[in-house]
């Protein structure tokens, strides 16, 4: 795996220029920035050994020349620290603004995966890679740019300086800088992949905590506690020892590279001061290379951390972009026409299933006229809420066809699909906003008159005026200020809003008290009227007057009726009624 990884190095780095190809003005001015730094910081050992040569000797101290250097050394720290904050603002815009990107691309992305990449990958997991990781990409880029350039322009400007004042020092220096070279590569070159594991797991740990705070609830009244403890101290340990490898490895590049830079300073100090004793240079110059090597030392020790750093970036990166090869739903077809609705329903010969080796959905057949109230019941996971979602094209069938107003709904774009339905589900989904917001998602056009109508029409009216700010009451993360009942109402008040052609009910009441349920009824009864409805309930009672009745069981319909015939026939949908109500046990 890891060797899969490293040979993709060269890909990831080409995708990474990609990115900041667009902030190319920036990276320019940033590379000239760097040089100007790199040229004034350079421009100062010489000033200082020519400073040092003008102070040889007992009262000859020529001050005329110590006070230009001063002057210079002043003018050249001055245009260092402006060439150092310029550099700093275009690499901080370069990297804040590749990170907007990035994460733009991956809602984006979100927006077009398909459900079953959704269903199949934590929540908690898709959110580190899109904060945490797109986070630390960014901290690697802004260093490499910082320190990265700078640090290679200051070593090939040392050695050109170097080699122009003495080129037997210089090669000294060029003959030892391989050990550095060769430490750091042999370190950085293992830190990848336990970086690699570092993000994976705290992608995992993120996934578990969000689900825990999630379902907090639940735990602690299951007792639950210890267990989730247990769990979360495992992936907490497997990311511990993940990170203790990738730290430790990488913490050894700076110190190994620091030996070694300081054997290149002690040669340097040795080779010019023999060299300085027999004539061959002066003192001034002695000092000049000994700044020297010790500012060409400087960068390897920063380049080392920053190739720690990039090494970590790249991991992070990596995981970001998997995240955006991932394939896009499938595209509506080129000829795909907007459905105009009338109705009518039909699925023929459908077949569906999650996994290949566990079919769910056999050879399914349903003809359904305009404005039927269609009912589907049947045991847990017998394929209810799978129809639903084939109805809707949130996942295609294996086989067979379903066909809405006569034509294929795969020849149809899918947003004309999905508007024709109006949906409220027993999973309540409400975003962070006003009360009058939440309503109004589906139709934001729609006047306060018209959203208060429709909160009466689903009872949700007079508690949403006892709240502090009514229909101007900002409710939490999905509701959380909410009781599960009055979320329900709203979602429900969403779709009475709206109002389309066709109407999916999947257990629409499960957390609404009996008597609003009766209520809510009663606005169903007139918000169905000639409106092709799909109902799924476990509670049988409240689905007594559809005008058919689909009783599922293994993925198939296993009777077909009203109420009354189904009754009368005495089949399953007999035994499941009469267990609901079944007081013996």
């Amino acid at each position: 795996m890891s060797n899969r990884k490293q040979s993709f190095q060269p890909v990831l780095v080409r995708r990474v220029l990609r990115l900041v190809r667009p902030y190319w003005f920036f990276v320019a001015a940033s590379l000239v920035c760097a040089a100007v730094s790199v040229a004034a910081q350079l421009l100062v050992p010489i000033l200082c050994g020519d400073a040092i040569d003008a102070m040889i000797g007992l009262h000859r101290v020529d001050f005329a020349i110590v006070a230009r250097v001063a002057l210079a050394i002043a003018v050249s720290t001055a245009i260092t620290a402006a060439a150092q904050w310029v550099l700093a603002a275009c690499n901080n815009r370069i990297a804040f603004r590749v990170s907007q990107d990035l994460r733009r691309k991956a809602m984006e992305k979100l927006q077009h995966l398909p459900l079953s990449y959704l269903d199949a990958h934590p929540s908690g997991d898709l959110v580190s890679r899109m904060i945490a990781d797109v986070d630390t990409f960014s901290d690697g880029l802004l260093l490499g740019f910082t320190q990265f350039f700078s640090g290679v322009l200051t070593i090939a400007g040392t050695l050109i300086l170097m080699a122009v004042l003495h080129l037997g020092v210089t090669a000294v220096v060029v003959l030892l800088t391989p050990l550095s070279l060769f430490a750091a590569g042999f370190i950085t070159r293992r830190t990848y992949r336990y970086f690699r594991d570092q993000t994976a797991i705290r992608g995992q740990q993120t996934a578990l905590v969000e689900e825990q705070i999630q379902g907090q609830r639940v735990v602690q009244a299951f007792g639950h506690e210890a267990e989730s403890l247990r769990a979360f101290d495992d992936v907490n340990d497997r990311l511990r020892d993940a990170s203790i490898k990738a730290v430790f490895f990488s913490s050894l590049t700076n110190p190994v590279t620091r030996f070694v830079n300081s054997v290149v300073y002690a040669a340097v100090g040795l080779t010019g001061a023999l060299l300085a004793m027999g004539g061959g240079i002066t003192v001034g110059q002695l000092s000049v290379f000994l700044s020297y090597a010790n500012q060409y030392a400087k960068p390897f020790n920063e380049i080392s951390g920053v190739v720690t750093e990039l090494q970590n970036a790249m991991a992070c990166i990596q995981r970001v972009f998997d995240l955006l090869d991932e394939p896009d739903q499938a595209p509506d077809a080129p000829d795909a026409a907007e459905l105009q609705p009338d109705g009518r329903v039909s699925l023929s010969h459908v077949a569906f299933s999650y996994t290949p080796e566990r079919p769910l959905i056999e050879n399914f057949n349903l003809d359904v006229a305009p404005g039927q109230r269609i009912a589907i019941v049947g045991p847990t996971g017998c394929g209810k809420t799978t129809l639903i979602n084939l109805l809707l094209r949130f996942y295609d069938v294996d086989a067979g066809s379903i066909a809405a107003a006569g034509r294929d709904i795969r020849t149809v774009t899918r947003a004309s699909l999905r508007r024709s339905y109006g949906m409220v589900l027993q999973d309540t989904w409400l975003r962070t906003g006003t009360i009058r917001e939440n309503i109004a998602y589906g139709k934001p056009s729609a006047s306060d008159e018209e959203i208060v109508a429709a909160a009466r029409a689903a009872h949700a009216h007079s508690f949403i005026r006892r709240l502090p700010q009514g229909y101007d009451t900002v409710i939490a993360e999905d509701g959380g200020n909410l009781s599960q009942g009055q979320k329900q109402l709203l979602c429900i008040a969403r779709v009475m809003l709206c109002l389309p052609p066709m109407l999916i009910l999947d257990e629409a009441t499960s957390s609404i008290d009996t008597r609003t349920e009766v209520k809510i009824q009663k606005a169903f009864a007139t918000m169905m009227e000639g409106r092709t409805s799909f109902i799924v309930a476990h509670r049988l009672s409240t689905i007594r007057e559809a005008d058919v009745i689909l009783v599922m069981r293994d993925g198939k319909i296993v009777e077909q009726g009203n109420h009354q015939s189904l009754l009368q026939k005495g089949g399953f949908y007999a035994t499941l009624y009469n267990s609901q109500f079944d007081t013996a046990g």
